[in-house]
C-alpha cells in the first residue's frame, strides 16, 4: 500500500510541477510575442498566432522546456521511484507530440523539442533509477555492517 501512495504521490507532484513550470514558459512566451489585440482564440488564430513566432523565442522556449521535463520527472522519480518518473514522461511525451501535431511550428523546431524533451526525460529517469540502485547498495551495506 505504501509503495502505491508514493507512486501516486510522485505522479502527482511530478504534473503539478510540470505544469507550474510549463505556466512559466507560457507566460515568457505571451510576454515576448503577445496575442494581437482582438484575439478570440478560435484554432485559426492560434494557428497564425503560432506560425508568427519569431525564430528566437522557439530556440529560448526548447531548452525551457527540457529543462521542464528534466525537474519535473526527476521530482516525480524521487518521491515515487522509476514507474513514477516513466509514468510523468511518458505524459509529458504524449502532451508534447499532440502540441507539436496540432500546431505549425517549423520543423526544426519540432525535431529540436522532440529530442530535447526525450533526452531529458531519459535522463531523469536515469538519474532517479542510479539514485534507487545507491540507495539500496548503502541499505545492503548498513546491513551487513549491524551483522558483523
Amino acid at each position: 500500500m505504501k509503495t502505491i501512495f508514493r507512486f501516486l504521490a510522485g505522479v502527482f507532484l511530478g504534473l503539478l510541477l510540470l505544469f507550474a513550470l510549463l505556466i512559466a514558459v507560457e507566460t515568457f512566451s505571451a510576454v515576448v510575442h503577445p496575442f494581437p489585440e482582438g484575439f478570440q482564440g478560435t484554432e485559426e488564430e492560434i494557428c497564425a498566432h503560432v506560425a508568427r513566432y519569431p525564430a528566437w523565442v522557439l530556440a529560448a522556449v526548447v531548452p525551457m522546456w527540457a529543462a521542464t521535463a528534466l525537474v519535473s520527472v526527476r521530482v516525480a522519480g524521487a518521491i515515487g521511484g522509476r514507474f513514477s518518473a516513466l509514468t510523468v514522461g511518458l505524459l509529458l511525451n504524449a502532451a508534447l507530440v499532440c502540441n507539436l501535431a496540432m500546431l505549425p511550428y517549423p520543423l526544426w523546431f519540432k525535431g529540436a523539442s522532440l529530442l530535447a524533451i526525450l533526452f531529458a526525460t531519459a535522463a531523469a529517469v536515469w538519474i532517479t533509477m542510479g539514485s534507487s540502485q545507491t540507495s539500496t547498495v548503502k541499505n545492503h551495506r548498513q546491513v551487513a555492517e549491524k551483522q558483523d
